[in-house]
C-alpha cells in the first residue's frame, strides 16, 4: 500500500504519531504488536517489509493455541518508526485512544515473502519478548467492496512454543507494555497520569514520562535488576498465593529452607505510589481491618511492591495466637497486629515470581532490615529443619513450613512448599449447633464437617470447648440467621450427637485444634480456636499428609480394586489434586461416565507427572496399559490394530493409574465402527459474537435437526 493511506487519514499537527518517511531501507526485520484502545479494543500486528510495517488489526489478540484461528484485518501500512510508538492518540483523531507497545522483536521469513503475500499464505517465525516460534497469516478472501479491507487469519503453528492444550491465555497473562511495564489504564487512565508519546517533541527527551506529582525516592530499596528469572512487568492486579502441602516428615537437604508456621491470616500486601493495601488469600480487600499495618507498609522505600506473608498477634512470650488475633479484630483495635513478610513477588518494575526463593528472600531482607515495627521480615534456617521443628513443638507453636530455595513462585498448592504441624489442626465447616446446658449461655457445641472429593459435606464431629462467653453469644446470633430444616451433611450425626441439633447453611468456617482422627472419621479432643473469615466454606476439605504411608489403609492404597503407585503425586498443582484424588473421583462418578465410553474406542491423553509436565496421546494398546482396560481389534489401513475401551470403574481407575487425564471417545460403537451414532456440532464463535447470539444459533440448529427427525442436546465443555 505504501504510506499514502496512512498519511491521508492523520492530522500530524494534532496526533503524536510519527509522520514517517515514504520508504525506509533497514537491515533488520522489525516485528511488533500494539494494543490499541480505540473505538474497540484490538491488537495491531505489524511486520516490517519493503520499507514499511505491514499491518493487521487482530480483535482478540494472538493465541498460542494452534487450534485458535484469530481474525486479522489487513489495514494500511505504517511507517517503520511506528514500531516504538506508545502513547495517546487524541480523541476525535483517526484511531483516537491509548496505544500500548505489547510486544516487539524481529521476524524471519520462511519461504518467499512476496509470493506468500500474493498467494495469501505467509509463513514466518517471531523472535519477540512475548511471542516466539512459527506463525502463519492466511487470507480468507479478497478485499470487500465496502471498505477495501481483506480478512486474514493469524495462526500459531505447532512447535515447541505452542500451547496445544489451550491452557495459556497470553493476552491475559501478559497485559503489560514491553517498553514501559505499564498497563493500558496507566497509559490513558485520566488527567493525573497522562503519558506522552515516545516520539520526541522538539527539544524533549525520547522516553515517555508521567506528569503526575513525583513520589519519594526509593533510594534505600534494593534493586531487582540483574536477578535471574525476574522480568520487567507491571504490578499484577491479583496474584493467587502459593500454598503448602501437609506432610508428616521434615524434608532433608540443603536445598530446603525452613520457617516458623504462623497462627494468623495469610495476606498479600500491595504497595503502590505511597499507599498500601492488604488482601486475603481469596482476594478480599482487608485494608480497613489492618489499618496500622497499611500505614506502616506505605512507608517502605519502594514505588511498587507485592509482599506475601501472615498477619498475626504476638503474645508476651513471642508466640502467635489465632484466637488473640480474632479478639483484636473484633474489637477494631489493630494496634497489636504484626505482618511477617516471607516472600517478595514484585519490586519496582520487576515481577520476581520467576526468580528462585533464595533470591526473593535476599531482596526482602534488604527491604525489611531489623526485627521491629509492625511490618517485619520472616527469617528462616537453611537445612537442619528437624531441629527447628523440634524447638517449635517444644514451645507449642503451630509447626514449620519448609520451602525449596531453588524454585520460583507457583500459585496454588504443590510440593515446593510443605507444612509440618506440631498439633493436628485444620478448618471445618459449621453445619449445626446444639443448645447450651446448665449455666452456659449461647450454645453447647458446634457440629462440624469437611467436603469430600465428590463435593459432599461429611460430618466430622462436634466441638464444645475453647469458647469465651462473648464468642458463644456472637456465634449463636450468627448461626440462628442461617438455620435450615434439614442437616447439610450427607452422613448426619445420630443418637446423642444429633439430640437437640439445630441445622444451618454451611457458610461459616471454624479453626479447630484436635489430637487425632478416630477410625470412624471423627475428631478426638477438638478445641475451637476461632472463625476463619478469610476462607470459603466450599474450599474446606479434610487435610491428609501427602507423605502418609498409603499402605496404612486400604482406602489409601487401593481404589475400585486398583492398587495405586505414587498416590500423592500432584496432577493439578493449581488445585492441589493428587492421583489418589482423581482416582476416587472417577470411582464416584463411574456410573455417569461409563454409558458414554462403553464399547467405544478411546484416544487418551497421558500426563504421568501431571498436566503441567510432558503429556502425549495414545490410541493403541501397549503392554503398559493394565488388563482392566479393555481391548478392541479394528481395521486400520490394510491391517488390524488394537484399540482401548473401558466398561467398568476398575478400568477407569486403571487409566488414572497410568497417568491418563483425558478420555476422548469415538462417535461410534465397536460393533458398528463405520456407522457413527453420535454427531457433535462445535459452536465456535468468531470475534465479536456475543453469548446471546451463540444461544440463538444453538436453538436454530436444534430446530433444523428436529425437522430432520434428529433429537439434539446441549453438551458443554470445561474450557470456557
Amino acid at each position: 500500500m505504501g504510506l499514502q493511506t496512512y498519511k491521508r487519514k492523520r492530522d500530524f499537527s494534532r496526533t503524536p504519531e510519527p509522520r514517517g518517511k515514504s520508504l525506509r531501507k533497514t537491515a533488520g526485520r522489525i516485528y511488533c504488536i500494539q494494543k490499541h484502545a480505540a473505538t474497540r479494543l484490538h491488537y495491531d500486528f505489524r511486520l516490517e517489509w519493503g520499507g514499511v510495517l505491514l499491518s493487521w488489526a487482530v480483535p482478540k489478540g494472538p493465541s498460542l493455541d494452534p487450534k485458535d484461528k484469530r481474525l486479522a484485518v489487513h489495514v494500511e501500512d505504517h511507517p517503520v518508526e511506528y514500531a516504538s510508538f506508545e502513547g495517546i492518540i487524541p480523541k476525535g483523531e483517526y484511531g483516537g485512544g491509548s496505544v500500548l507497545l505489547w510486544d516487539r522483536g524481529t521476524w524471519s521469513e520462511e519461504g518467499d515473502v512476496a509470493a506468500g503475500l500474493a498467494r495469501g499464505r505467509l509463513k514466518f517465525r517471531l523472535h519477540g519478548e512475548k511471542l516466539r516460534g512459527a506463525w502463519m497469516l492466511v487470507r480468507m478472501g479478497r478485499a470487500s467492496e465496502e471498505d477495501g479491507k481483506e480478512n486474514w487469519l493469524l495462526v500459531k503453528e505447532k512447535d515447541e512454543e505452542a500451547d496445544a492444550r489451550g491452557k495459556r491465555d497470553i493476552v491475559a497473562e501478559r497485559p503489560e507494555s514491553v517498553a514501559s511495564g505499564r498497563l493500558m489504564e496507566e497509559i490513558g487512565g485520566g488527567s493525573e497520569r497522562r503519558w506522552k508519546s515516545n516520539r520526541p517533541a522538539r527539544g524533549s527527551a525520547a522516553r515517555p514520562r508521567a506528569t503526575s506529582a513525583p513520589k519519594r525516592s526509593p533510594s534505600a530499596a534494593p534493586s531487582a535488576s540483574g536477578i535471574k528469572g525476574a522480568r520487567k512487568a507491571a504490578l499484577p492486579e491479583r496474584v493467587h498465593p502459593q500454598l503448602a502441602t501437609l506432610v508428616s516428615e521434615v524434608p532433608e537437604g540443603e536445598e530446603w529452607l525452613h520457617e516458623l508456621k504462623y497462627d494468623g491470616y495469610r495476606a498479600l500486601c500491595r504497595v503502590e505510589e505511597g499507599g498500601a493495601r492488604f488482601f486475603t488469600r481469596e482476594g478480599n480487600d482487608w485494608t480497613a481491618r489492618f489499618g496500622d499495618l497499611a500505614r506502616e507498609a506505605a512507608e517502605l522505600p519502594v514505588r511498587r511492591a507485592l509482599l506475601d506473608g501472615e498477619v498475626v498477634v504476638l503474645q508476651p512470650d513471642g508466640t502467635t495466637s489465632f484466637q488473640a488475633l480474632q479478639n483484636v479484630l473484633s474489637r477494631e483495635n489493630a494496634g497489636a497486629l504484626v505482618f511477617y513478610a516471607f516472600d517478595l513477588l514484585y519490586l519496582d518494575g520487576y515481577d520476581l515470581r520467576g526468580a528462585v526463593l533464595g533470591e526473593r528472600k535476599r531482596l526482602l531482607e534488604q527491604l525489611l532490615p531489623g526485627n521491629s515495627g509492625a511490618v517485619r521480615y520472616s527469617d528462616h534456617v537453611v537445612g537442619n529443619g528437624s531441629a527447628l521443628y523440634s524447638r517449635a513443638c517444644e514451645h507449642k507453636l503451630e509447626g514449620i513450613v519448609s520451602k525449596r530455595a531453588d524454585r520460583p513462585y507457583r500459585s496454588g498448592r504443590g510440593r515446593d512448599w510443605l507444612k509440618i504441624k506440631c498439633l493436628a489442626s485444620q478448618e471445618f465447616v459449621i453445619g449445626g449447633f446444639t443448645d447450651p446446658a446448665g449455666a452456659r449461655k449461647g450454645l453447647g457445641s458446634l457440629l462440624l464437617g469437611a467436603y469430600d472429593e465428590g463435593g459432599a459435606l461429611r460430618y466430622a464431629g462436634r466441638v464444645g470447648t475453647g469458647f469465651t462467653d462473648e464468642m458463644l453469644r456472637d456465634l449463636r446470633a450468627r448461626l440462628e440467621a442461617l438455620e435450615v430444616e434439614k442437616p447439610p451433611f450427607v452422613n448426619p450425626p445420630r443418637g446423642a450427637d444429633a439430640r437437640g441439633a439445630h441445622w444451618v447453611e454451611p457458610r461459616l468456617v471454624a479453626a479447630v485444634e484436635f489430637t487425632e482422627w478416630t477410625r470412624d472419621g471423627v475428631l478426638r479432643h477438638p478445641t475451637f480456636r476461632g472463625l476463619r473469615e478469610d476462607k470459603r466454606a466450599r474450599a474446606v476439605v479434610r487435610e491428609r499428609p501427602a507423605d502418609e504411608p498409603q499402605s496404612a489403609s486400604r482406602e489409601g492404597s487401593s481404589v475400585a480394586g486398583v492398587a495405586l503407585t505414587h498416590p500423592d503425586r500432584v496432577l493439578y498443582p493449581d488445585a492441589g489434586i493428587t492421583k489418589l484424588d482423581l482416582a476416587r473421583y472417577y470411582e464416584s462418578v463411574a456410573e455417569r461416565i461409563l454409558p458414554y465410553v462403553r464399547e467405544r474406542p478411546l484416544t487418551l491423553v497421558r500426563c504421568p507427572d501431571g498436566h503441567h509436565k510432558e503429556c502425549f496421546f495414545q490410541k493403541h494398546a501397549t503392554e503398559s496399559v493394565p488388563r482392566a482396560v479393555g481391548r478392541l481389534r479394528l481395521r486400520e489401513g490394510k491391517g488390524m490394530a488394537t484399540y482401548l475401551q473401558v466398561d467398568s470403574a476398575e478400568g477407569l481407575v486403571s487409566l488414572v493409574q497410568i497417568g491418563v487425564l483425558e478420555l476422548h471417545p469415538w462417535g461410534s460403537h465397536a460393533g458398528r465402527i463405520e456407522q457413527p451414532d453420535r454427531m457433535i456440532f462445535d459452536l465456535d464463535p468468531g470475534p465479536g459474537v456475543e453469548w446471546p447470539s451463540i444461544v440463538d444459533g444453538a436453538r436454530r440448529l436444534r430446530e433444523l435437526l428436529a425437522d430432520l427427525g434428529l433429537e439434539a442436546f446441549a453438551k458443554t465443555t470445561g474450557g470456557k
